[in-house]
């Protein structure tokens, strides 16, 4: 961290009293309910590498899991050595120094990786004192939020191809894995505090054309969703052909909804009574599906879809009455989530794999580039601001209190505005 960086955080907290312990915390990919919604407040408009940035701490290896926090800690998972070396890493949020580097799993060969992915791409998801990493079919495991390690799993054995993929979500005591290779497509849930498999579905609803080889393989890297519909717990996941709905205690199944696509990245977001999602690669479809059928629902549940510019990537986000896309070619659509009836559409530039954010009534899109688009919700387009920070960025970023964690391929970074004791005459930032 710069020097002055530290002095200038040591001393506002040494005046405030204030500590991001007390601020609401983000434990999982997209936040709290794994949508994308922070309530965070009083964010800069504007930041680079010399306004706004409290520090910036440099992040050894490889990884692209988004940055989870809980109360002073920050965990992320990277790989060392090309992948040979996995590891969970957390750092202090208010001076960014390292707390533990733990290796969690030492591989001989690895396996090669998408030039946009790598061996350390699915978030880590924190509950009390136990940190969950996953590293697809390299590993699960449970570190404590001391740094031991609590329990391994590698039992998994799939070929996920392009590298892992897809985070873990937690239910009541099961931590819950979509495990979609190229050869076998299931989805697992483990004892949460032994590690040992509690059930396990196999992916029922994939087309005999993609299973025999005669079209793509059926892979895919989502993160499942767990939402409560008319008091019955579902589990939302998606893979290739189809989204299904598990009863996540058991993974037996509520419905399923087909399509045609795989390799399928978007995490499920839920409103209005309907799911979003996007059928994935190769040429990615937009769909509404309603939530609450039973059985196959593809002819009776669909509220709406859409082709143009759906994203591949970046997952979608709800706001109010209105539903915000970005293609990974970069093109950002407003649509009403009901109808689906387009208000606008957009060409920001840049490519995408970020998941964009709703904080501080604004929405947050962050490009390969180390680009943020900053825009309005709304039915008319309007941007508040654009910023740039240096290094690659496929990591959604984590935002809480008044401060923006935002992971490149080098850096993480602490943005926000300079804060500024009540007694002193300082200016605070844009």
């Amino acid at each position: 961290m710069h020097p002055v960086f530290a002095r200038m955080l040591i001393a506002a907290l040494s005046l405030s009293g204030m500590s991001l312990a007390t601020a609401a915390d983000w434990p999982q990919f997209r936040g709290p309910g794994g949508q994308g919604h922070s309530q965070a407040q009083n964010l800069p408009l504007a930041w680079s590498e010399t306004e706004n940035v409290t520090w910036k701490i440099p992040v050894a290896g490889l990884g692209w899991s988004s940055p989870s926090i809980q109360g002073n800690q920050i965990w992320l998972t990277t790989a060392i050595d090309d992948g040979k070396s996995l590891r969970a890493i957390a750092f202090d949020t208010q001076t960014g120094n390292s707390l533990y580097d733990v290796e969690v799993f030492h591989l001989d060969d690895p396996g090669a990786v998408h030039s946009k992915n790598s061996h350390a791409s699915p978030t880590p998801i924190i509950e009390g004192e136990s940190v969950y990493v996953h590293f697809g079919a390299h590993g699960t495991a449970c570190v404590a939020t001391d740094g031991t390690i609590k329990w391994r799993n590698q039992e998994l054995q799939y070929n996920h191809r392009h590298g892992p993929g897809g985070s873990p979500v937690i239910f009541e005591d099961l931590l819950i894995l979509n495990c979609d290779g190229s050869d076998i497509q299931f989805v697992v849930a483990f004892d949460k505090k032994t590690g040992e498999i509690r059930w396990k579905k196999k992916r029922e609803h994939i087309g005999s054309d993609r299973l025999t080889g005669k079209s793509s393989v059926p892979m895919a890297y989502t993160t499942p969703l767990l939402v409560e519909i008319n008091g019955t717990q579902q589990l939302l996941s998606s893979g290739a052909d189809s989204i299904v709905s598990y009863n996540p205690r058991t993974g037996d199944e509520y419905w399923w909804f087909r399509y045609d696509g795989y390799s399928n990245v978007l995490r499920p977001v839920v409103g209005k009574g309907l799911v979003f999602i996007s059928s994935g690669y190769d040429q990615p479809e937009f769909f509404a599906v309603r939530l609450d059928g039973a059985g196959d629902v593809t002819a009776t549940h669909l509220g709406w879809n859409m082709k143009k510019a759906a994203p591949l990537n970046p997952s979608p986000l709800l706001v109010g009455d209105e539903l915000y896309l970005v293609s990974d070619n970069g093109i950002a659509t407003c649509l009403d989530a009901v109808s689906g009836k387009e208000h606008w559409q957009e060409r920001i530039g840049g490519n995408f794999s970020a998941s964009p954010t709703f904080a501080d009534g604004r929405i947050f899109l962050l490009d390969e580039d180390g680009v943020t688009t900053l825009i309005a919700p709304g039915k008319k387009f309007e941007t508040l601001g654009s910023n740039t920070l240096e290094g690659r960025t496929l990591a959604t970023p984590a935002i809480i209190g008044e401060t923006i964690f935002l992971r490149t391929d080098k850096h993480l970074y602490r943005i926000e505005k300079p804060i500024v004791s009540t007694a002193g005459k300082g200016a605070s930032g844009n």
